[in-house]
């Protein structure tokens, strides 16, 4: 049984690029991507945890290329990982190029701070002779200076003019394979800026509230943020920025996206807060239920409610579903049937199992 969204989202179909083998608009589902925190020279750190992060669910992975030997590390990382992996370029314009060359899928550039025109170009002429998809990377906190100069302040007009700008220095070299963002950490400019792009631009927006803090705070500002751009259809690939482990970042990029019925993977756990009527710890039980189900990656939806009051109005639209019972009679249902009562004791084993079959049956 699967949960259907009562509003449909209408993306807008923007045009496809490709990021190495992963398809970015169109049509294509939304990418979840995130970025590694170990030193690139770590190579097999960076291996390790790209790895981890593919396993998690992201699509695409970035990694920071501050220097030569950062860039050159590229190459035996690439070679070592199945997704595509983005270069991650500030200052230095020919730290693009040697990522070019080492394999990169995507070079990621930041218009503010890569300089003039010229170094620009030489990006582009690397991104075609090594196949390199772009990524113009426009954000609030490091504009160019005559932006800000004309605009006393970031705004959304300064981050579309700097986007418009790039936009058609690419085209008019011929390229055409890139994507672009317009982040902020302020909610409010992050949503403005990305409608207004949007209206003018046909290309893939990666959408991203920039340094949004913790996993607690970062996470409801990013559901926000992009949950209000994704609803109105804006948006083709999303990265979750956290000051949390980058594993935090894909796992809260998907549940964004479950939540608007746009992508599924994993349990979906339809839970109450628990109150004074609750026959089980639910608190509990939920966090349990959620280390041990971290493995499934079918999707499945899950509902455990405490009492009888939502318990089985819910149980009814989920796969599988526990309602809460007074004298230890808590009931599973499965596809809304009741099924079997279970102990308290006995709920998270019996939960496990359950979903274990139902993804393996899937």
């Amino acid at each position: 049984m699967e949960i259907r969204p009562h509003r449909v989202i209408n993306r807008k179909k923007t045009k496809e690029i490709k990021v190495g083998e992963v398809t970015i608009g169109g049509s294509s589902p939304i990418s979840v991507q995130s970025m590694t925190n170990t030193l690139t020279t770590d190579i097999q750190k960076t291996i390790q945890q790209i790895k981890s992060l593919t396993e998690a669910g992201a699509d695409i992975v970035r990694v920071s290329c501050p220097d030569e030997e950062s860039t050159k590390s590229l190459k035996k990382i690439v070679r070592a990982v199945e997704v595509p992996i983005v270069a991650d370029i500030h200052f230095h314009y020919k730290r693009a190029i040697e990522a070019a060359k080492m394999g990169a899928s995507c070079l990621r550039i930041n218009p503010g701070n890569i300089g003039s025109n010229e170094r620009v170009k030489e990006i582009i002429k690397a991104a075609k002779d090594y196949n390199c998809s772009i990524r113009i990377g426009i954000n609030a906190g490091s504009l160019d200076k005559s932006l800000l100069e004309k605009y006393k302040e970031p705004c959304p007009e300064a981050l579309v003019e700097s986007a418009e700008h790039n936009i058609k220095l690419l085209e008019d070299n011929d390229f055409f394979n890139f994507k672009i963002s317009v982040k902020s950490s302020d909610i409010f400019l992050t949503v403005k800026s990305y409608k207004k792009l949007s209206e003018i631009c046909n290309y893939p927006l990666h959408l991203g509230v920039t340094e949004a803090g913790g996993l607690f705070t970062g996470s409801i500002k990013s559901s926000i943020g992009i949950g209000q751009l994704l609803m109105e259809g804006i948006g083709d690939t999303i990265r979750v920025s956290l000051s949390s482990d980058p594993l935090d970042e894909v796992k809260a990029g998907y549940e964004i996206l479950k939540s608007l019925g746009l992508r599924s993977r994993g349990v979906n756990i339809i839970s109450c807060p628990s109150c004074a009527r609750q026959a089980f710890p639910v608190i509990e039980t939920v966090k349990e239920l959620e280390k041990k189900l971290s493995h499934i990656k079918k999707p499945i939806n899950l509902s455990i409610i405490g009492c009888v009051v939502n318990g089985p109005g819910e149980a009814a639209q989920t796969e599988i579903g526990l309602t809460g019972g007074g004298q230890d009679n808590n009931l599973l249902y499965l596809s809304g049937i009741p099924h079997t009562k279970v102990a308290s004791a006995e709920i998270i084993n019996r939960v496990v199992e359950l979903v274990e079959k139902k993804v393996k049956d899937k």
